[in-house]
């Protein structure tokens, strides 16, 4: 399940990079503007979900707790050993 979230991530924040830089070129598109901002909502949607359940993906996200140490690091098998 976490690594699938953190695909479905990792998709639409390239997603919403792409439309971006598209729409810099292209700023009166109304369908990739409309897109742009489905995405926007899908990948907030997304991250909340995760950071709720497993923690902070970034230094930004508001919580009380530090969960770093909690989790196994890469070489004990954490994150990065995850099969997507």
């Amino acid at each position: 399940m976490q690594g699938r979230l953190l695909q479905q991530i990792r998709c639409y924040a390239f997603a919403v990079n792409d439309l971006a830089l598209y729409l810099d070129t292209h700023p009166t598109d109304q369908k990739a503007l409309c897109l742009h901002r489905k995405y926007c909502q899908e990948l907030k949607d997304l991250e909340d979900k995760y950071q709720k359940v497993y923690g902070p993906l970034t230094i930004n996200y508001p919580c009380n707790k530090w969960r770093w140490l909690e989790e196994p690091w890469p070489w004990e098998g954490g994150i990065l050993n995850v099969d997507l």
